[in-house]
């Protein structure tokens, strides 16, 4: 027995290693599965209260600034608590911000605190934050390939809790669909705090002592920030995340306008978001083995070639235009994010590495919520979508530039101490 009382084969490193994977998928899938169900909730709560669009849409858009400002103290309260006390505080805030939208919401303001604040802390206790400082315990080898199983949590998630979202609105209302998944979700708390995390959070004994003789092992985000790696970091995810929500935004609106049916082109949208599942995977199974420059460039070229359909779609319907739209920009959705993720921890290895990651992943967040409302806003200014769009392919060169221009982001070795930026 361990010191959590785990037993036999649940002892074995390589079980263990595949346990925290699975861990990362699993909360990846309820917490983003959970909040991103929103977008279904919210016509049902239209109806009943007529509120304006624009009112509740700002709901999701505060999810999103919240989860993504609280990014860096998930980092840090995970190197200070540990997993077991993050992952239960950001299951009972969003159980709690579930249940209370169905329970109490009778005014805008509750909406926005409970499913915008409160579930946008939830949602980063329980995200890629922790997920990627647990699996870079475990994993020096095939990192990639584990980060991007747990990233495919996010798009799983609101493939399968989505649907199941309509589904309980459809037999107890919007406000009994949202308790029922609320109580779900808080009845997780004590059988998550049950789990072997003390043997997890120790990490893979190699791995222990690499952290602990690795030149960079003590680096802390005060240090980290006056390196250029990690700013290189920041302008992949944020300028990744600028251009991908412009589009995200307004794609759905941009096929309605070239003469698709409403039904069909949410199915688009649909398709594409269902292939970043693959996306993310195939991600990091070839950042372990083409390494990380050219997957990262294979991904944002087919990104900005996907953009360029929507250019074309722009201007009518095309089948060839949209089948190429869904397919190269829906496989690279979320390419990135195992890419980032495994070279935050292999260049500033160390103690520090939830938190350093957690202010990359913040700017990631800041650069969406700016993309969504930049997208509205070029639109209304042009009264078309050739500018947004053109905007939204320099800002995918922008981010792919560093796997170029950095050494760091081409071949990561750990950082020392010392390094001078």
């Amino acid at each position: 027995m361990t010191e959590d009382g785990v037993p036999g084969l649940w002892r074995r490193p390589t079980t263990l290693a595949a346990l925290v994977v699975a861990l990362g998928f699993l909360f990846n899938f309820l917490a983003r599965g959970v909040a991103d169900a929103y977008t279904v909730f919210l016509v049902a709560i239209e109806a009943e209260y007529g509120w304006p669009r624009s009112a509740l849409t700002s709901v999701y858009a505060l999810y999103m600034l919240t989860q993504g400002l609280a990014a860096p103290v998930s980092g840090m309260l995970f190197e200070r608590l540990g997993p077991r006390a993050v992952y239960a505080i950001g299951l009972g805030l969003l159980g709690t911000a579930t249940f209370g939208a169905g329970a109490l919401v009778e005014a805008r303001w509750q909406l926005h605190l409970l499913l915008g604040v409160v579930a946008g802390l939830g949602v980063s206790a329980m995200g890629m934050v922790p997920a990627a400082a647990l699996i870079g315990r475990w994993y020096r080898r095939n990192m990639s390939t584990a980060l991007g199983i747990a990233y495919a949590g996010f798009g799983s998630g609101i493939l399968v809790i989505a649907p199941l979202a309509q589904f309980l609105i459809e037999r107890l209302g919007w406000r009994g669909g949202y308790q029922a998944i609320g109580l779900a979700l808080l009845t997780l708390v004590p059988v998550t705090l049950l789990l072997p995390w003390r043997t997890l959070a120790a990490g893979h004994p190699d791995m222990a002592e690499l952290r602990r003789a690795g030149a960079g092992g003590g680096m802390r985000l005060p240090q980290a920030v006056r390196t250029g790696p990690f700013w290189a970091l920041v302008q992949v995810f944020f300028f990744t995340a600028l251009g991908m929500y412009v589009v995200i935004a307004q794609a759905v609106a941009l096929l309605v306008d070239a003469g698709y049916a409403p039904m069909d082109a949410a199915a688009a949208f649909g398709v594409a978001g269902m292939l970043s599942v693959l996306g993310v995977v195939a991600s990091g199974w070839l950042g372990d083995r083409l390494g990380f420059r050219a997957t990262a460039t294979l991904s944002f070229a087919s990104t900005f070639a996907g953009v360029l359909c929507l250019i074309g779609l722009s201007q009518g319907a095309n089948p060839v235009l949209l089948a190429g739209y869904t397919l190269l920009f829906g496989i690279a959705q979320g390419a990135r994010g195992p890419i980032v993720s495994t070279l935050t921890n292999r260049i500033f290895a160390g103690a520090g590495v939830g938190t350093i990651y957690g202010s990359i992943f913040a700017t990631m967040s800041l650069g969406a919520a700016l993309g969504s409302w930049l997208a509205g806003m070029l639109h209304d200014l042009t009264g078309g979508y050739a500018v947004s769009l053109l905007f939204a392919a320099g800002c995918i060169v922008l981010a792919a530039l560093p796997f170029w221009v950095s050494p760091a982001l081409a071949r990561p070795q750990p950082l020392p101490l010392n390094h001078p930026g």
